[in-house]
């Protein structure tokens, strides 16, 4: 369970906007983890949908999770 939870984590990471200068940072994957496995779990390993679901679920999100797809273009 760990294993998935760090792989959706890390798709979920992979699947912030292109317009990133970069892949996101330990910190911005930790910051999302929670709400990625809470809100778009169904997404996994669907880098495209778990992008357009966090968005979607922005409100939803922990203020650090926010940030984070906000400061990538969410």
């Amino acid at each position: 369970m760990k294993i998935s939870v760090l792989a959706a984590l890390l798709l979920a990471a992979a699947a912030l906007p292109a317009a990133a200068q970069s892949g996101p940072s330990v910190q911005e994957q930790m910051a999302c983890r929670g709400d990625a496995s809470k809100f778009c779990a169904e997404h996994i390993g669907k880098p495209p949908q778990m992008n357009a679901c966090l968005r979607e679920n922005k409100s939803k999100l922990s203020d650090s999770c926010r940030k984070v797809v906000e400061s990538r273009g969410g």
